[in-house]
């Protein structure tokens, strides 16, 4: 008998062991803490596998994860969150408002372009040197290196580089956004508050192209004008 609970035991603890370490859909919602609103275009994006979702216009969000896993959760104008997954149930993540004047995206924009650099020199460093976008002269048989050619178009250092670069610059401009568009700005120049305002913050949220030749004038003027059609907006669907 005793024998019997022991092999139960270790049996139980293996299947324990196999489930840690399966992958399976996790589900969640992400929900703005203190005001219990739900998040929509939350991104949640699992460390370990780098795969990533967004939450959906009522918070929910699903993806593919393990118990250990860590997810990374953020949403403009919210505090990032970091949460460990630690059962196969659902997870409800939190988020906290926090302040955004000019002076502290510039500073936390500077900081994380900082650490973008970091890594483009580290997948340099590891192998990439073009990342991954050889120039055609590298195929010259006479002085040029058709090998590493190859290996920048197929090698996975490079295509982490590819990938890496994409994001590089898709951050860069939403960097240069957010110094012009803002919750603190908006707050600052309109009488939007709650869940108008972070509608607005959704809805108008300029393209990098639109502020790439911006100054605080202009933000204030884009501001101001985007808040009058939206609150006009507002009292002819009331």
């Amino acid at each position: 008998m005793k024998h019997l609970k022991l092999l139960l035991l270790l049996l139980g603890l293996v299947q324990g062991l196999q489930l840690k370490a399966q992958d399976f859909a996790l589900k969640g919602v992400v929900i703005e803490k203190g005001s219990n609103v739900r998040i929509a275009l939350a991104e949640i994006t699992n460390i370990r596998t780098k795969m990533g979702a967004a939450s959906n216009d009522i918070g929910m969000f699903q993806l593919s994860a393990r118990v250990g896993d860590t997810l990374w959760v953020k949403k403009r104008n919210l505090t990032d969150q970091k949460i460990v997954v630690k059962t196969d149930g659902d997870l409800v993540v939190y988020l906290v408002r926090g302040s955004t004047t000019l002076e502290e995206v510039t500073v936390k924009g500077q900081t994380k372009k900082q650490e973008m650099e970091d890594i483009k020199r580290d997948l340099k460093h590891n192998g990439s040197f073009y990342a991954g976008k050889p120039p055609l002269i590298l195929l010259n048989p006479f002085g040029g290196s058709p090998l590493t050619f190859f290996y920048e178009l197929f090698g996975k250092t490079p295509a982490r580089a590819r990938n890496f670069n994409r994001y590089y610059k898709k951050e860069l401009g939403l960097i240069e956004v957010d110094k012009f568009f803002n919750k603190s700005l908006v707050t600052s120049y309109t009488k939007l508050r709650g869940k108008e305002l972070d509608k607005f913050l959704l809805d108008y949220y300029p393209s990098s192209s639109t502020t790439s030749n911006w100054n605080n004038y202009d933000a204030v003027k884009y501001i101001k004008e985007s808040a009058k059609k939206y609150t006009d907006t507002l009292r002819h669907t009331n």
